[in-house]
């Protein structure tokens, strides 16, 4: 059984369910605690909060999939327009035993892939122009397998919480302190206790959203090593991933880096992050595993299979 709980032929993975388990515990936690030091310290403010917290973060949920494919220009397409394109994922599907997902492509040269959604009922997988164009017909079938696979596991959701929930407590604690100090000029507060409840709130944002990135981070990584592993397996052609994979990553640094930064806020979602060379080598707290890290594990489960 996958991670989702629906059976599919993806490869269980049960380290991976054990750290998103453990990732959204943590991050839950941490979030719940942060929101009751602003309620301590902001006591006027609390409506607000709770509203605020509550509303973000089920539309965040909700509308995940829309979100990313408008800030992405993605944009739905029919198998009369993109007939590869659905064919392989009706391929893999079938393979896989799991719901299609609505396909979009992105017009963008950055060559690239990314799936979203809250389960896979309402997903969308999406590929880049930049990659269709790149990728021979097995390697775009292993890079779509690699994307399915995240659909499968459910990561896809995990990911779009754990990291919304980071940025959400920046959000709040800027309206929260706003309200706090107009709330404290109302009611003319010790201004010497004003300021030092937004001291603490500020350190307090500080520290979730750091221990928020390094929790996101530590399970984007090994979800990526999971995606390339089911994918391989499903296929049986781990060559051709780790071909998609070299490929993927050597022309994106070659793309402008002005458009690199652009999309570098969704590197948690795509195959390959948009980084440079020079900044892909020394990202120690990066969305993804090396290149090399991949394709090592790529060439153990390609002489696994050959045995």
């Amino acid at each position: 059984m996958s991670a989702s709980g629906h059976h599919t032929r993806f490869a269980p993975d049960r380290g991976l369910s054990a750290r998103m388990v453990t990732t959204m515990f943590l991050i839950g936690l941490l979030y719940v605690g942060f929101t009751g030091v602003l309620i301590v310290l902001l006591r006027g403010a609390w409506p607000l909060i709770v509203l605020l917290s509550g509303g973000l973060f089920v539309a965040q949920f909700w509308f995940s999939d829309k979100i990313t494919e408008r800030a992405m220009g993605a944009h739905q397409v029919t198998p009369e327009q993109y007939p590869q394109l659905h064919g392989t994922i009706d391929r893999l599907c079938a393979l896989a035993d799991m719901p299609k997902p609505r396909v979009a492509v992105a017009d963008n040269d950055m060559p690239n892939a990314f799936a979203t959604g809250r389960n896979p009922e309402n997903a969308v997988v999406c590929v880049t122009t930049g990659l269709l164009r790149r990728l021979e017909p097995e390697e775009l079938e292993g890079v779509l397998a690699h994307e399915l696979s995240h659909v499968a596991h459910r990561d896809v959701a995990v990911m779009t919480i754990a990291g919304f929930l980071g940025v959400l407590a920046g959000a709040i604690t800027r309206i929260a302190l706003y309200s706090g100090m107009m709330g404290g000029n109302n009611r003319n507060n010790n201004n010497d206790n004003a300021a030092i409840a937004m001291i603490v709130v500020s350190l307090v944002s500080v520290v979730v959203y750091a221990i928020s990135f390094l929790l996101t981070r530590l399970l984007s990584r090994y979800r990526e090593l999971a995606a390339d592993r089911a994918a391989a397996q499903l296929t049986g052609r781990p060559s051709a991933l780790a071909s998609a994979l070299t490929k993927v990553t050597g022309q994106i640094g070659a793309i402008p880096t002005k458009d690199l930064r652009q999309a570098q806020p969704y590197n948690a979602f795509f195959f390959a992050p948009a980084l440079s060379a020079r900044e892909a080598a020394s990202q120690l707290m990066s969305t993804h595993p090396s290149l090399e890290q991949r394709l090592e594990q790529l060439g153990k489960i390609s002489a696994e299979l050959g045995r």
